[in-house]
C-alpha cells in the first residue's frame, strides 16, 4: 500500500510504528468504545487492511523495535491475520472494531486488546509467545480460542462476553494451553463458557465472575488441568458448573459462590482430583451436587451448604471441616440420590476418627447399620431392630449392661420365689437366688450355684433364656469396655 493512500489518522499510526510510539485518539479516559465507538469520525478511523499491511510489511528503523500501539481508534473492516506470523507485539487498546478480527492460527509475540469492543473474536489455534490481554473487552459474539497456545497469562478480568447464537459456547477455550495464569476476576459471560481439556500451568481465578446460562451449562470445564489453584470465590453461576474429571492439586475455592441450576445438577465434580475443596457459602446450592468418585485431600463444607439432592458414591476425602456434630453430617448423607451408600458412611466415620472424635464415629457407624436395615427383607429387619434396641448393634455397650442388670433382677426374683431343687442335697451349698442367676448369665465366672441346682418346668426354660442372653449381653459389655480401654 502506498503511503499517499492513507488518511491523516492512518499516517499517524504508520509513522509511529517503526519505533513503537503509542497513538492515542481518545479525548478522555472515560470513553466507552462499545457505546460510543460506532459514532467516531474519520479523524480516528483506521482501516483494518492498513493495520494488516503495517504488521506484515511495515517500515522499520535501525536500532528500534517496531510495535503497533493504537488506542481509542475505530477500526473498520475485518482484521484478517489468519496463518500469519508476526514477531512483534500488537496493542489495540480501547478500540471499536466494526468486524470481529480473524486470527485463526495466528502467531504473535504479544497481543493486547484491553478495553476494546468487537463483534466476536475468531482466534482458534492462536499462538502468543507472551501475554494475551482481553481485560475489560466487550465482545458481542463468540470468542473462539480453542486449541490456542499462550505462553504467558490470559487476562479476561472485567470482560463482558455475550452472543445471540445460542447453539455454541460464547467463550471457547477448549484444549487451550496457558503457560501462566488465567486471570478473570469480574468476568461476565452470557452463554456457555467451555474450558474442556484446557491446561493452565498457573492459577485460574474466577473471583466475582458471573456465568449466565439459565437452564443449561454455564461453565463446562471437564478434564481441565490446573497446576495450582482454581479460585472462584463469590462466583455467580446460573446454569450448571461442570468440572467432571478436572485435576486441581491445589485449592478449588468456591467460598461464598452462588450456584443455581434448579433444573438439574448445579455443580458437577465427579471423578475430580482436588487438593482442597471449599464450599463455604452464605446459602445452599440450588440444584444437585455430584461428587461421585471425586478424590479430595481436604473437604471444607459446612452442613448447611449441601443441597437437597446429592451424589456421593465413591467420594473420598482425608479431612472434613468445619467440625460439626455427627447428626448434622448424617442428615446430609440421607439426601443422597442413590439411596443407601455404605461408602459415604465409612468415609464420614473415618474422618471423625482422624480428629479423635470416636463418639461421632460410632454414631455414624450405628446410623449406617440402621440405614442398611431399611434395605433388608422383613425378617432380617426384625432381627436388626432387636439388635438395635438391645445393644445398639454393639455400639451402645452401656445399654447392654442395663439389659443385663434387668434380666439379673428378673432371674433373682423368680428363683427366690421358686427355688430349684438341689441335685445332691447333702453336698449342695446354701441356695442364693442372686448368685444362681449370675452363674447362669456370666459365661466365665462360676459361683458353684448352677452346677448344684436344677430348675424344673417353666423355670428351666427361664434358666436357658438367661444363659443365652447372658452370653450375648456380657460379651457385648466386655467388648465395649475393651474398645474404650484401647482408645485410651
Amino acid at each position: 500500500m502506498e503511503i499517499d493512500e492513507l488518511t491523516a489518522a492512518e499516517r499517524r499510526v504508520w509513522a509511529a510504528f517503526p519505533d513503537g510510539t503509542e497513538v492515542d485518539f481518545r479525548r478522555g479516559p472515560d470513553e466507552d468504545p462499545a457505546a460510543e465507538g460506532a459514532g467516531w469520525g474519520p479523524e480516528r478511523t483506521v482501516r483494518a487492511r492498513v493495520l494488516r499491511a503495517l504488521l506484515l510489511d511495515g517500515p522499520s528503523r535501525a536500532g528500534e523495535v517496531p510495535v503497533l500501539k493504537l488506542v481509542g481508534a475505530r477500526i473498520t473492516g475485518k482484521l484478517d491475520l489468519k496463518y500469519a506470523t508476526i514477531d512483534r507485539a500488537v496493542e489495540l487498546r480501547h478500540c471499536h472494531f466494526t468486524d470481529g478480527p480473524a486470527l485463526y492460527d495466528f502467531r504473535v509475540r504479544q497481543l493486547n486488546l484491553r478495553g476494546s469492543a468487537m463483534p466476536g473474536l475468531h482466534a482458534a489455534r492462536l499462538q502468543v509467545d507472551g501475554v494475551l490481554r482481553l481485560t475489560g473487552c466487550r465482545i458481542t459474539h463468540q470468542v473462539r480460542l480453542g486449541g490456542s497456545v499462550i505462553a504467558g497469562a490470559l487476562f479476561l478480568d472485567g470482560a463482558h462476553l455475550s452472543s445471540e447464537y445460542t447453539g455454541e459456547p460464547v467463550l471457547q477455550l477448549n484444549q487451550a494451553t496457558i503457560g501462566d495464569a488465567l486471570w478473570a476476576p469480574g468476568l461476565r459471560v452470557e452463554g456457555e463458557t467451555r474450558l474442556e481439556s484446557a491446561t493452565v500451568t498457573g492459577t485460574v481465578t474466577f473471583k466475582d465472575a458471573r456465568f449466565e446460562h439459565p437452564g443449561a451449562t454455564a461453565l463446562q470445564a471437564r478434564t481441565l488441568t490446573v497446576d495450582a489453584d482454581l479460585e472462584a470465590g463469590c462466583l455467580v453461576a446460573h446454569g450448571m458448573v461442570d468440572l467432571r474429571g478436572a485435576r486441581v492439586p491445589g485449592q478449588l475455592g468456591l467460598s461464598y459462590a452462588r450456584l443455581s441450576h434448579p433444573e438439574g445438577t448445579a455443580l458437577r465434580l465427579s471423578s475430580t482430583a482436588l487438593g482442597e475443596l471449599w464450599l463455604r457459602a452464605p446459602q445452599r446450592i440450588e440444584g444437585a451436587l455430584n461428587l461421585r468418585r471425586a478424590r479430595v485431600d481436604a473437604l471444607h463444607a459446612a452442613p448447611e451448604v449441601w443441597p437437597e439432592e446429592l451424589n456421593l458414591d465413591g467420594l473420598t476425602y482425608a479431612t472434613l471441616s468445619p467440625h460439626a456434630p455427627a447428626e448434622q453430617r448424617l442428615a446430609v448423607l440421607e439426601r443422597d440420590a442413590d439411596g443407601y451408600v455404605p461408602y459415604a458412611y465409612e468415609q464420614l466415620a473415618a474422618a471423625y476418627r482422624r480428629v479423635g472424635d470416636e463418639r461421632a464415629a460410632r454414631t455414624v457407624q450405628l446410623a449406617k447399620l440402621r440405614r442398611h436395615r431399611g434395605t433388608l427383607p422383613w425378617h432380617r429387619r426384625l432381627w436388626g431392630q432387636v439388635q438395635d434396641a438391645t445393644v445398639g448393634y454393639g455400639f451402645r455397650p452401656l445399654r447392654a449392661a442395663g439389659w443385663l442388670l434387668s434380666l439379673l433382677a428378673v432371674g433373682a426374683v423368680a428363683f427366690a420365689l421358686h427355688p430349684p431343687h438341689a441335685l445332691k442335697p447333702e453336698e449342695a451349698p446354701p441356695f442364693n437366688p442372686l448368685f444362681y442367676a449370675l452363674d447362669l448369665m456370666l459365661p466365665v465366672i462360676s459361683f458353684g450355684q448352677e452346677a448344684a441346682f436344677a430348675p424344673a418346668g417353666w423355670y428351666q426354660a427361664l434358666s436357658y433364656g438367661l444363659v443365652l442372653t447372658g452370653w450375648i449381653l456380657a460379651t457385648t459389655v466386655v467388648t465395649g469396655i475393651t474398645r474404650a480401654v484401647s482408645r485410651q
